[in-house]
């Protein structure tokens, strides 16, 4: 297998991967705390880091990709699972999933904003039009929807975004899977300190599923499913492979249906088609040009 076919297969496998995360945390968030749920996966996943990065002898980030790694961790380590795990309180998971379709559009945006790529006017275009469907479908919802839950779902994507943007850009220097360790063991000690503050008195009500849940988002969300995304974009291109994220709604709305038994209306899927159809056009109307200056 070549490196291109290698890159789009290890990245359509933690496309997968990633689609079970909001079902996952929608099962640990009914009986976990929020924010235990996001320190102890964040804190689990850590731990199997830096495991790693001693077993295979990484060396030491240089001081000029702290910053990245800072920001990596603030939005894939801490803000996505705690904004999404916060909203899965308020709203289902495959009302959740309308928003990651907007996922792809974010990391250009944050592409375009941190790499100094010049994308045709017709991209914005796209842009505002997914980000009007978005809104649309949370409206029609009316206030049962939560609009506590779809702003905490945004402010996730948008998180999560500028994590992939800089995590890519940075996997180029340091590889793919160094990258979400290195933000992971960056993030540790806090994470750790966090968990024994909010870790509930007794686990004894806590379910299987819980557990389950939990073990899911620490070990595949939080760290192999980053392995195989990170590794595929650096092998296959961040661009090109980057589009497998358009499939993850669908995985998703699938899983949330299967799994968790919940409805998904024909305008969800409606709503979905369109959001891809938008991020599939801003993509393609999006110059990819290596940046003319280096990322921060």
């Amino acid at each position: 297998m070549d490196k291109t076919a290698s890159g789009w297969m290890n990245g359509f496998i933690g496309v997968l991967i990633f689609s079970g995360s909001l079902p996952a945390t929608r099962v640990a968030v009914r009986e976990f705390d929020p924010t235990f749920l996001t320190s102890a996966r964040a804190a689990i996943a850590g731990l199997l880091g830096l495991a790693l990065l001693l077993l295979f002898r990484q060396k030491r980030p240089e001081r000029g990709d702290l910053l990245s790694l800072v920001i990596v961790a603030l939005g894939v380590v801490v803000g996505f699972p705690l904004l999404t795990a916060l909203a899965l309180e308020h709203v289902t998971t495959a009302h959740s999933i309308i928003f990651v379709g907007l996922l792809p559009l974010a990391t250009a945006i944050f592409g375009v904003l941190r790499g100094g790529d010049r994308p045709r006017p017709a991209f914005w275009l796209f842009s505002c039009i997914g980000s009007a469907l978005v809104a649309g479908f949370a409206l029609t919802q009316g206030v049962t929807a939560s609009p506590v839950g779809d702003g905490l779902m945004l402010a996730a994507i948008i998180a999560c975004g500028l994590g992939y943007a800089e995590g890519a850009a940075l996997s180029r220097r340091l590889g793919g899977w160094q990258v979400i360790c290195w933000a992971l063991v960056l993030s540790l000690p806090v994470m750790l300190v966090l968990t024994l503050m909010t870790m509930p008195p007794s686990f004894d009500g806590v379910g299987v599923s819980a557990w389950m849940g939990l073990a899911y988002v620490s070990l595949f969300s939080m760290l192999i499913g980053f392995v195989f995304w990170y590794r595929g974009l650096a092998q296959g291109g961040i661009a090109a492979v980057g589009q497998l994220q358009l499939l993850q709604p669908f995985f998703g709305l699938a899983l949330a249906a299967t799994l968790l038994h919940e409805q998904v209306s024909s305008l969800m899927v409606v709503v979905t088609l369109g959001v891809v159809l938008c991020v599939v056009g801003a993509k393609r109307f999006a110059k990819q040009e290596l940046p003319r200056r280096a990322i921060a």
